[in-house]
């Protein structure tokens, strides 16, 4: 009997599999490329952005400000850094604000190096001041990335993901009564990409209640490590540095701790 019970657990569990996995086939095969609604949607979030950096910019004195870019190695990060430290003493609140905006702005359009930008927050602010301006920036950042994805995210990520989609959607809809953990847990550990987490979250119909508070609390962490980091950038030669086996392991160890009451709940019912 319970042979039995299990075989209609696993043919179930294999048909809802199947199902999710030709439910994004077909999203990505009728749905891509963008609507005109979805592409104009768009642009109005990157033009919003645009607006906020023009204003930041205008504000700020005149001055050569050729530096200012994106760092993409640690001797980009050593030359902002530099100029930036007089400006973060006299215009705080424009820094401030124009860190935050680059920072959402890389996070929504999942642009690589916001590892260089947590270690930027520690060189100039401290490892507490830098850590809630981390974790504040990359919680926002990933909530603007979700929402955006719920409009017009579905064909993209369908089409440039869509084994890993599967297995995603799998694991949430296998993880329901302990989504918060198993969401912690993929915050903490490595196990997948943080982009790939905001963008498909809501394709999967992760609550966005749930995601928020397993952004924000999950990133800690690793904001931690990168800002304490940053307050010894001279120090540091490659990104490679910055997670040592020590690092990783910890963050690993976090990890299960999250997801520990889930696994216990899953033993009780079994």
């Amino acid at each position: 009997m319970e042979q039995e019970q299990l075989g209609t657990s696993s043919t179930s569990m294999r048909s809802i599999d199947d199902k999710n996995e030709r439910k994004i086939k077909q999203s990505a095969d009728s749905r891509f490329p963008l609507t005109f609604l979805e592409m104009a949607g768009a642009s109005g979030v990157v033009l919003c952005f645009v607006v906020g950096l023009a204003g930041v910019y205008l504000t700020l004195p005149d001055s050569d400000y050729s530096f200012l870019k994106l760092p993409r190695t640690i001797e980009d990060l050593h030359i902002l850094r530099e100029h930036l430290e007089s400006y973060t003493s006299d215009y705080t609140m424009q820094v401030l604000v124009g860190y935050c905006t680059v920072y959402i702005f890389m996070q929504t359009f999942m642009i690589p190096g916001t590892v260089f930008m947590s270690l930027l927050a520690g060189s100039l602010f401290g490892v507490l001041k830098g850590v809630a301006l981390v974790v504040f920036a990359a919680t926002a950042g990933a909530s603007s990335c979700y929402f955006l994805s719920k409009l017009i995210g579905r064909p993209l990520i369908s089409s440039l993901w869509p084994d890993k989609l599967v297995f995603f959607q799998n694991q949430v809809a296998k993880r329901r009564s302990g989504l918060l953990n198993y969401m912690l847990f993929l915050r903490v550990t490595p196990t997948l990409p943080n982009t790939f987490i905001n963008v498909a979250s809501p394709i999967v119909d992760v609550p966005y209640h749930i995601f928020f508070l397993a952004t924000s609390l999950g990133l800690i962490p690793a904001a931690y490590v990168t800002v304490r980091a940053g307050i010894a950038l001279g120090e540091l030669r490659s990104i490679g540095d910055l997670y040592d086996m020590h690092s990783i392991g910890t963050l690993f160890l976090i990890g299960l701790v999250s997801i520990t009451p889930t696994l216990i709940s899953n033993k009780n019912k079994a």
